[in-house]
């Protein structure tokens, strides 16, 4: 270890255990250089990423899809904000919280080439999403395109909505055998006529990995006047994502999946041009009077109560956490594990792919079903990773496995090891 990287660790740790911290901006300014010592993109460097997060030793996460650990610079942000909140609640010293709120805010905006007053600050995708379902003007007999894969937050929301009001739900179903982007937004451009009002689909699906065309299918409702709504739970934080470029009309994601950041927080992106169109889900306090807030922008979405004011102002943290390894180092080592995972685990004659192999079709999410289907079966695998080689694993569509920057590729291969002789 050289002497950069032991006075680094040194500094954050101790006889009794993790110091905290005085400044976490401090903390990740400090990364950047810290990495600078050893080479790019090898696997030392990301074993490096790894040692930033309070990981308990044998206990290995690939769960990303479902939850990530925050790097102790984020978790440490959102204890010493908090703290300082509980030692002094008056207005005068919670009033820094809206300008640490508002860096998260610009923060968030420049991570996805968007302005600061398209962004809210949200509690997560769920809600995002349902701000969104629940907040656009239609009317019954108007049609909604979705996919089948999407979240519950983003399919069944809908179906909840449709009853009530009387919309037209219509699903699109894309097999894994597709080959071609092309192919998916014929299918997509199957389901749509003159009644279809929304597009509302998920980036990549929790539940097969499988990648829709994103910039296609917002091109191909934007040219008909549809509103598109994305899900990007299982994007952002691991995809360098331009939403100007892509052209969807909104799009919510959670800051505790690929963000690697605090949890109860998440973000709902509208285009400005869209943002009078949805009305807010809930009014409160700090709204204003009247019903006209075009000067609130984004910010009329979050008008929500008290808040976790430590957490907000932690997702700027995350970010700051992200942009020190690189945003294109993160998507390129996430694709990486993930193409990694794939060979070793479609190699086991016991197991069938689910998600696609081709990674212009997938992503982080690796799900792979068991070829005679035998739900105890995947049970009792999901439990054998964890309790005999320590790793997270959930059963959503088949076994699914979602590693990030904090694995490395010995997890990898352990994963795959531990799969193959649970099943042998």
């Amino acid at each position: 270890m050289g002497n950069t990287r032991r006075s680094f660790l040194t500094g954050i740790t101790g006889a009794a255990g993790l110091t905290y911290l005085r400044s976490a901006a401090a903390s990740t300014a400090q990364l950047k250089p810290l990495l600078a010592t050893v080479p790019q993109s090898s696997e030392s460097y990301w074993k490096l990423v790894g040692e930033q997060f309070p990981l308990r030793a044998g206990k290995i996460p690939m769960n990303a899809a479902n939850l990530c650990p925050a790097p102790r610079v984020v978790s440490e942000r959102v204890a010493e904000l908090t703290r300082d909140e509980d030692s002094d609640i008056s207005n005068q010293n919670r009033a820094k919280f809206h300008d640490l709120q508002e860096e998260s805010r610009q923060k968030v905006a420049e991570h996805l080439g968007v302005s600061p007053e398209e962004i809210a600050l949200v509690r997560n995708t769920s809600e995002a999403n349902n701000i969104v379902n629940n907040g656009i003007n239609l009317k019954s007999g108007d049609e909604i395109v979705i996919w089948d894969q999407n979240h519950p937050c983003n399919n069944v929301a809908w179906d909840v909505r449709a009853a009530r009001f009387g919309y037209a739900i219509k699903r699109v179903t894309v097999p894994n055998t597709v080959k071609s982007t092309d192919e998916i937004v014929k299918l997509f451009e199957a389901a749509i006529t003159p009644r279809t009002r929304m597009l509302s689909i998920t980036y990549i699906s929790n539940t097969t990995g499988m990648r829709l065309p994103a910039k296609e299918l917002a091109s191909l409702a934007r040219q008909r006047g549809i509103y598109c709504h994305l899900d990007g739970a299982q994007a952002w934080g691991f995809l360098k994502m331009d939403l100007k470029d892509i052209g969807c009309d909104s799009l919510g994601a959670s800051a505790h999946k690929w963000l690697m950041g605090p949890k109860q927080a998440g973000i709902l992106y509208v285009r400005a041009q869209r943002i009078p169109e949805i009305w807010p889900s809930i009014v409160t306090a700090g709204w204003g009077n009247g019903v006209d807030t075009a000067a609130k922008g984004a910010r009329k979405f979050e008008v929500m109560g008290q808040r976790d004011d430590g957490c907000l102002a932690a997702v700027g943290t995350a970010v700051d956490f992200q942009r020190a390894i690189g945003y294109a180092n993160i998507e390129a080592r996430t694709m990486e594990l993930a193409a990694a995972l794939k060979a070793g685990l479609w190699k086991i004659n016991k197991l069938k792919p689910v998600t696609p192999a081709d990674p212009k079709l997938s992503g982080g999410v690796v799900i792979s079903a068991l070829s005679d289907a035998d739900s105890p079966k995947m049970r009792t695998l999901i439990s054998g990773l964890y309790d005999k080689y320590g790793i997270a694993a959930v059963a959503t569509g088949g076994l699914r496995l979602s590693p990030h920057t904090y694995n490395t590729m010995d997890d990898i291969e352990l994963a795959v090891r531990g799969v193959r002789e649970l099943l042998a």
